[in-house]
C-alpha cells in the first residue's frame, strides 16, 4: 500500500499538526484512502497573505483559495476576449459605455465571519490597491487608471480613465477583494507588519486555520451555507529550497509539489509508485539579452550590430540545449513569451540553427573583446545555458566569458547597464501588454535593460494592444514577434513545462498554469487504496 503524507505525520507522532490535519484519517489504513487532507510541499514562505501585499507564488496559491476576484479568465483564454471570463465574486457584468463596466455581486455572498459581502468591500479593495501607503504590486495598474464606486449594496461600477480592449481584464485580474469591516480601522501603512491570522477573512472556498511561522500553514474548507469541497483541509509545509521540498515528497510527507524541476528530479518522483507526474506549461521563458546601448545611449561596439546578433543566435542549437537542460516538452519560444501566452504560435518566424551561416557573419566579432555573459549565481539552469553558449561561440571563434554574481548584484548591474549580455527569465501574465516594459523604447529604465529600440516593433505593439478582436490582435502580435526575430533583439532560449508531483489518491486533478491550485476545490480523493 502507498502511504499518504498525513499517515506519515500521524505515525511520526506529530500530534499538534496531526490533530488538526488528520481528521477522519486516524483509523484508516496505511494508504489513507478517502483522506480529506492534502499536504503541499512549498519552496519558501510568504511574508504576508493580505492580497495587496502578495507578490510571490506560494502566497498567490493560498490567496487564490481564500480570496476572490470579481471574475476570472479561463485557462488559455485571450485577455481581450470578454467571453473568456467566468464568474467570481461577481455573478454577472455588462459594459455600460466605452469607459465603464457594471458588476453584480453574487447573491448571498458572505465573508468567512458570516458578514455579507457588499459593493463597499469591492470599492475599499480597489482603493487600497491604488494607495501608495500600501505598496501593492498592482498599484500602477489601478492608481490613476480606474476607480470603483458602489451603485447599491450589490452593484459596483468600475470606470476607466481611457478606453481600451482589456478593460475587463484590468477590472478583474489585479484585485482580490477583502473585507472593509476587518481592515478599515487599521492604518494602511501598518498593514505590512500585521501578522494577525484572524484578519485573513475571505469569501473563497477555504478559510485560514493556523499559521506556524517557518513550518506550516493550514486552510479548512468553508462549509457555511455552501457545498464544501471534497478536500476539506490543506496544509502547506514550508521548505527552505526546492531540494528540501522534493525530499518531503520522496519521504511521503507531502501529496503535492508545484514543480519538481530538472529531468533527473522528475525521474525520481516518477519511479515512486505513490505519485503521478503531471506536466503543464510554465508561465515563464528564458532568454539571453544583449546590451544594445549603454546608459548614455551609446551603442555597444559589437552587439549593436544586427548581423552579429543574428550570427550569435544561429550558431546555437537552442532546441537541443532546452531539452537537455529542462526536459521533454520544453520549446524554443518564437519570441518573448511562455507557452501559456495566447499569442504563442508555430507560425511565428524563428532563426533556425545554422552553424555555417552564423559562422560566416561572425568573423569580425571574433576580433573583438570577449563578450561577457552575466548570470545570477542562484540559478544553476541559467549558468548551464551560459556555459553551453560560451562553448558554442568558442567553436566559431567568438571569445566569451561567464560571470556569476549574487542576485542582488545581478539586479544592480542590469539596472546600471553594466553587462555585455545576461541570461534572464520573465514570468507571463495572461496579457501580453507587459512586452512593452521588456522590449520597447518605453521600457528603458523599467525592464528593457539592454535598451533595445525598434520603431517598427513599437508601432506594431501599439497596434496589437489596440486591436479589438482576437484574430486581428493575434495577427499584429505575430508581426511584432517576426520583427524581433529578424532583428535578433535577443536570443530566446526556452519556454519550459512544469512537472507537478501528485499523490495517486487525488482524482479529477486539473491545473491552471497561471494558478496551479485554483481548481483544487473541484478535485476529489480516491476511496480505494493505491
Amino acid at each position: 500500500m502507498v502511504r499518504s503524507a498525513v499517515d506519515v505525520w500521524r505515525r511520526a507522532g506529530l500530534v499538534g499538526v496531526t490533530a488538526m490535519a488528520a481528521g477522519s484519517c486516524a483509523d484508516q489504513g496505511t494508504s489513507c484512502p478517502g483522506c480529506d487532507t492534502v499536504v503541499i510541499a512549498a519552496t519558501g514562505e510568504p511574508p504576508s497573505l493580505l492580497p495587496p501585499l502578495v507578490y510571490e507564488t506560494v502566497g498567490r496559491d493560498i490567496g487564490d483559495l481564500v480570496f476572490e476576484r470579481l471574475a476570472t479568465l479561463a485557462p488559455e483564454g485571450a485577455s481581450i476576449d470578454t467571453a473568456a471570463y467566468r464568474p467570481g465574486m461577481a455573478a454577472s457584468w455588462e459594459r455600460v459605455d466605452s469607459l465603464s463596466w457594471r458588476f453584480h455581486l453574487r447573491p448571498n455572498a458572505r465573508w468567512h465571519d458570516g458578514r455579507p459581502v457588499t459593493a463597499e468591500d469591492v470599492v475599499f479593495s480597489f482603493e487600497a490597491y491604488a494607495d501608495a501607503a500600501v505598496g501593492a504590486v498592482a498599484q500602477s495598474s489601478i492608481a490613476g487608471q480606474m476607480t470603483a464606486s458602489a451603485e447599491d449594496d450589490s452593484t459596483v461600477l468600475v470606470r476607466f480613465r481611457r478606453g481600451g480592449t482589456e478593460q475587463l481584464y484590468d477590472a478583474t485580474h489585479h484585485v482580490r477583494v477583502f473585507p472593509k469591516h476587518v481592515w478599515d480601522s487599521i492604518p494602511r501603512a501598518e498593514w505590512p507588519a500585521d501578522t494577525s491570522l484572524a484578519r485573513l477573512v475571505g469569501s473563497g472556498p477555504y478559510r485560514p486555520v493556523s499559521w506556524t511561522r517557518g513550518q506550516h500553514f493550514i486552510l479548512a474548507a468553508d462549509t457555511a451555507g455552501k457545498q464544501p469541497p471534497e478536500i476539506r483541509r490543506l496544509i502547506w509545509r514550508f521548505a527552505r529550497d526546492a531540494d528540501a521540498a522534493l525530499n518531503l515528497v520522496l519521504a511521503h510527507e507531502a501529496d503535492l509539489m508545484e514543480s519538481i524541476g530538472t529531468p533527473d528530479r522528475v525521474a525520481r518522483v516518477a519511479a515512486d509508485s505513490g505519485y503521478r507526474t503531471r506536466p503543464y506549461p510554465a508561465a515563464n521563458y528564458g532568454f539571453l539579452a544583449f546590451r544594445h546601448r549603454d546608459a548614455r545611449g551609446r551603442p555597444h561596439p559589437t552587439l549593436s550590430r544586427r548581423e552579429v546578433r543574428r550570427g550569435l543566435t544561429q550558431v546555437l542549437d537552442r532546441q537541443g540545449l532546452a531539452r537537455a537542460f529542462l526536459g521533454p516538452g520544453t520549446e524554443v519560444p518564437p519570441g518573448p513569451m511562455s507557452q501559456l501566452l495566447w499569442i504563442w504560435s508555430d507560425d511565428i518566424d524563428v532563426l533556425e540553427f545554422d552553424s555555417a551561416a552564423g559562422r560566416s557573419v561572425l568573423r569580425s566579432a571574433s576580433a573583438g573583446p570577449p563578450i561577457d555573459i552575466l548570470v545570477p549565481s542562484t540559478s544553476p539552469t541559467r549558468r548551464q545555458f551560459a556555459q553551453a553558449i560560451q562553448e558554442a561561440w568558442r567553436r566559431v571563434g567568438v571569445p566569451s566569458t561567464v560571470t556569476a554574481v549574487e542576485f542582488t548584484v545581478f539586479q544592480e548591474r542590469l539596472a546600471e547597464g553594466r553587462f555585455d549580455a545576461f541570461i534572464g527569465a520573465y514570468g507571463d501574465e495572461p496579457s501580453p501588454r507587459g512586452l512593452a516594459d521588456q522590449w520597447s523604447r518605453s521600457g528603458w529604465g523599467v525592464l528593457n535593460h539592454g535598451r533595445y529600440a525598434n520603431p517598427s516593433f513599437d508601432s506594431l505593439l501599439d497596434a496589437a494592444t489596440a486591436a479589438r478582436d482576437v484574430p486581428s490582435a493575434r495577427r499584429l502580435w505575430h508581426q511584432a514577434m517576426d520583427t524581433l526575430t529578424a532583428d535578433a533583439a535577443a536570443i530566446f532560449l526556452y519556454a519550459p513545462v512544469n512537472v507537478a508531483a501528485v499523490h495517486r489518491r487525488l482524482e479529477n486533478v486539473s491545473i491552471d498554469p497561471f494558478s496551479w491550485l485554483s481548481g483544487l476545490p473541484d478535485w476529489g480523493v480516491s476511496s480505494e487504496p493505491r
